[in-house]
């Protein structure tokens, strides 16, 4: 890595920008994660800066949008939790009044949704399992999702129901 004394301003402008359009070449990433790449590469901040404000300008990153696709993706694919997806969101650097705008599009009725769908899924794939290691398991899987003891408790009960006793 060259010292930063160098390259000119110009050469170090070109450096980061290639970093960042090899990263964005791959997915999608947050100013965050392109300025942690960069930097790991030797691009002063300074510099880090002008190249992110360009493709800020360029629509080439939006974290707004990031957050609203992971959002989409860790909730409604993996079924992750509100609580969950922020934490994330906020290891990849994006903002603060971002993450919220965007997990707040996660309803409660949603939230519910997937934890009950999650235990299902999870009770019926550990049937023979006895009780109550398995409503322990469960439990525990959905906790490892972010739900709170509260919708997580509300979700077993429901599966629970819904199975009765003969099913597991």
């Amino acid at each position: 890595m060259p010292d930063p004394d160098e390259l000119s301003d110009d050469e170090w402008y070109e450096r980061g920008r290639e970093v960042v359009l090899t990263k964005l070449d791959s997915r999608a990433h947050t100013r965050g994660e392109l300025g942690i790449a960069m930097s790991r590469n030797g691009v002063p901040e300074q510099v880090q800066h002008q190249v992110l404000d360009r493709f800020e300008e360029l629509g080439l990153i939006d974290d707004g949008n990031f957050a609203m696709q992971w959002v989409e993706s860790r909730h409604g694919a993996r079924g992750l939790s509100r609580r969950a997806v922020a934490m994330e969101l906020s290891r990849k650097g994006v903002a603060p009044d971002v993450i919220d705008e965007a997990v707040n599009h996660i309803s409660d009725d949603d939230e519910a949704r997937a934890a009950v769908e999650l235990a299902r899924k999870k009770f019926r794939t550990s049937a023979s399992v006895p009780e109550p290691r398995l409503t322990r398991r469960v439990a525990a899987a959905l906790a490892r999702k972010g739900y709170g003891p509260d919708i997580t408790w509300q979700a077993v009960r429901q599966v629970k129901e819904e199975l009765g006793d003969d099913e597991w």
